[in-house]
């Protein structure tokens, strides 16, 4: 998985491609994995630990609307959030993270180890549903390298 982590990196600098991240149950992690290397400080402009409803509302302008219905675990949290943070931050790139990491919070309808990753450019938004296993921090650590794929791929339209 480091390779790819590595690879999606290496593709934003060589090509001057700016991100910004918005994150939930990863807590920064994402964050974390892009500022691992050498060079970011030149692609990447910032991130949001969103854990709050009131916190995705107020910096990346997921709507209430949004948050009521589908709640901050769904497709559609995690569409606003990528899309909230590229335009709140004027990078080319913004990602979200939000699940159940648990131990507790599950609910029968959202398990511990459902997340929701997306990526948005200005051409479109991809979320991606994941369903991970094991403890609390390896569902977040699962959840941040693999939304890497993600971004390699919008990064390279």
């Amino acid at each position: 998985m480091k390779d790819v982590i590595k690879e999606a990196v290496d593709f934003l600098i060589e090509n001057k491609i700016t991100i910004a991240t918005a994150e939930s149950c990863t807590g920064g992690l994402i964050a974390k994995l892009i500022t691992d290397f050498p060079g970011v400080s030149d692609i990447y402009s910032q991130g949001f630990i969103t854990y709050s409803n009131d916190a995705k509302i107020k910096n990346l302008g997921v709507s209430l609307q949004t948050l009521d219905k589908y709640g901050a675990v769904s497709p559609q949290t995690a569409e606003e959030m990528a899309i909230g943070v590229r335009k709140a931050s004027g990078s080319q790139i913004g990602v979200s993270s939000t699940g159940i990491a648990g131990p507790g919070g599950a609910t029968p309808t959202k398990p511990i180890g459902l997340v929701y990753i997306a990526v948005s450019t200005e051409q479109k938004c991809v979320v991606k549903q994941l369903n991970h296993t094991g403890t609390r921090q390896e569902i977040r650590q699962k959840t941040a390298e693999d939304i890497f794929s993600l971004i390699l791929e919008a990064a390279q339209q």
